[in-house]
């Protein structure tokens, strides 16, 4: 359907249409990592602030926990499968190399639309966002399934105490959709800065598994398909880093920390979104938190996130919502997103 005649305005508004969320059941918490590694709860709360996490078993992949976040989106928006026009997925860890996940998705949902992976590592919903934005915003689609979703335990390496204790597995997904006219008061994306730290591209790998470096006996054997971190540079970088792309989108929206009535970190670790909140002016008050409770899930932590913020009835209608995604790249993504909904459709009688 054009957009040209499905709006009342150009471009249009996109509105979050459906929000849903799905996470393994396996709950482990920091004791129960503490029985097999050199650990402690005080020792990891101290440092991240996460508590517990949960790690996909069978039949948790991303895949479906991908399919379980968009069943739940799209329910949730009363749209169904045959009018998405893209789905994308954000995500590190895909279901197969070949074809995407979203293209898996798609099948199972039996959506004919467009089908993409996007990856920019933790950042990876946020440049979703901001694709799919653009998408709606020209006319290229009118509906859009966008689905972070990832099982960082694939890549981690469980003995590993410096990755181990940090990362969890889950989905998050949103349905946006082209609504009328975009004017200053209109929802979707009303600034955003995606940037990369190219001095920072190798603190945080998985060094083999690609084409530069496909699967051996050897690489399994060095344990080369486990992410390896350098940590203590990361949290230097991704602090200003993420300071500088968060005061840039609120300048270029000509805003300031207090108009923000929302903001979703990425749930990477409490102590970067606290250095981030001191050197910003944004508050803890209207700060987004659930790494104590699912850790560190890369490209599902801001929409799980808002998913739960959604549910809980945080956001309204006309809040400006803060989101930044920070993580392997070293890459940076933030977005200024203007929160509604779109007008209840009525359903036919059958």
């Amino acid at each position: 359907m054009s957009l040209a005649t499905a709006t009342t305005g150009w471009p249009p508004g996109v509105s979050v249409a459906g929000w849903g969320a799905a996470v393994p059941e396996r709950r482990v918490t920091n004791d129960d990592l503490a029985a097999r590694l050199d650990t402690s709860d005080e020792w990891i709360v101290d440092r991240s602030g996460i508590r517990e996490r949960r790690w996909a078993g069978p039949g948790e992949s991303t895949g479906p926990l991908a399919l379980a976040a968009a069943r739940r989106a799209l329910d949730r928006a009363g749209v169904t499968p045959a009018e998405i026009d893209v789905i994308v997925v954000a995500t590190t860890t895909p279901e197969r190399p070949v074809p995407s996940t979203a293209a898996l998705v798609a099948a199972e949902l039996g959506c004919r639309g467009g089908a993409l992976d996007l990856n920019a590592a933790c950042a990876g919903f946020v440049y979703g966002l901001t694709t799919v934005a653009a998408l709606v915003e020209t006319g290229v689609a009118q509906t859009v399934l966008l689905i972070g979703a990832d099982t960082m335990t694939s890549i981690v390496d469980p003995d590993d105490r410096a990755t181990a204790v940090l990362f969890g597995d889950g989905a998050g997904a949103l349905v946006l959709t082209g609504g009328p006219g975009h004017d200053a008061g209109a929802p979707g994306l009303v600034a955003s800065d995606l940037v990369n730290d190219p001095d920072g591209v190798d603190l945080l790998v998985v060094p083999a598994g690609g084409s530069g470096l496909p699967a051996s006996p050897a690489t399994v054997a060095d344990r080369q398909h486990y992410l390896r971190m350098d940590g203590r540079e990361v949290f230097r970088r991704a602090v200003r880093a993420v300071e500088a792309s968060i005061l840039r989108t609120l300048d270029r929206a000509a805003v300031t920390p207090d108009d923000v009535s929302l903001f979703v970190p990425h749930q990477a670790n409490a102590r970067i979104v606290d250095a981030v909140l001191a050197r910003t002016g944004l508050t803890p008050e209207r700060t987004l938190s659930t790494v104590d409770r699912f850790g560190n899930t890369s490209a599902a932590s801001i929409p799980m996130a808002l998913a739960e913020a959604a549910d809980a009835g945080t956001v309204a209608a006309g809040d400006l919502v803060l989101l930044c995604g920070f993580g392997a790249g070293l890459t940076v993504g933030t977005a200024l997103w203007r929160w509604g909904t779109p007008t209840p459709r009525k359903r036919e009688a059958a």
